[in-house]
């Protein structure tokens, strides 16, 4: 499920855009402002953050900043400044698109899915481009399906890989269970437990740490979420 983080500091407008958000399928976090959103989008990773400029306790630019320093996660900004200066500051500094209020929800749902698309197609795009992956010590090539760590091989087993081939052809992006449990077993509903054993095999032959994962992380109840680390986690086929 789509996650998102809406930032207003209007509590009937957040109400509003609670329920009409979650009765569109989307799960829903709030904030009503910059350091609670900062806080929020640390704590809960959102697939897109929807921003009112107008904040108590900073400006919404500077939010936008604040997460483009570790997230390239869509951000679409709401506000009643229509100064066409003022669009393209916030543009400038990393939104994805803005909407000025007042506005018609049915609009703001269009433009929420198009900045989605927009970001899924970049980033499977890029993901087909890329073979090669950094997962801590480890180095997993999909194109020769192989797996070094600290310069010797590491096996993973049919199923291993079957787990692991879509988290990684969408980095930081929710992988839901359901869609694990279809494409590695076939039915999308099921003993979440074999799941569960082979992501913990996964972390104990990639990660650095298998007790505290930073690459391939569990989202209780929802999916796993594949995050590249600092060191060029992901390198272009033709490197």
């Amino acid at each position: 499920m789509t996650k998102i983080l809406v930032v207003d500091d209007e509590p009937q407008l957040l109400r509003a855009l609670r329920i009409t958000l979650k009765a569109r399928s989307y799960e829903v976090e709030t904030a009503g402002g910059g350091v609670d959103a900062l806080a929020s989008a640390a704590r809960h990773r959102p697939d897109l953050v929807l921003l009112d400029l107008g904040l108590p306790d900073m400006d919404g630019a500077d939010v936008i900043l604040g997460l483009r320093g570790w997230t390239e996660v869509p951000i679409v900004v709401l506000s009643g400044r229509t100064d066409q200066a003022e669009k393209v500051r916030v543009l400038d500094a990393g939104a994805d698109d803005f909407v000025s209020k007042p506005f018609s929800m049915d609009e703001l749902i269009a433009r929420l899915r198009a900045v989605l698309r927009r970001r899924e197609f970049a980033g499977e795009a890029a993901a087909s481009a890329a073979v090669r992956f950094v997962i801590g010590p480890s180095t997993v090539d999909l194109a020769a399906r192989t797996v070094t760590r600290d310069g010797a091989g590491v096996r993973l087993t049919r199923t291993e890989w079957a787990v692991l081939e879509p988290l990684l052809r969408h980095p930081n992006q929710l992988v839901s269970i359901a869609r694990l449990l279809r494409d590695v077993w076939g039915q999308a509903a099921g003993d979440t437990g074999h799941l569960r054993f082979h992501m913990a095999r996964l972390r104990r032959k990639l990660e650095a740490d298998p007790q505290h994962p930073v690459h391939l992380l569990t989202e209780f109840g929802t999916g796993y979420r594949f995050v590249p680390g600092t060191r060029a986690a992901v390198e272009a086929a033709t490197a």
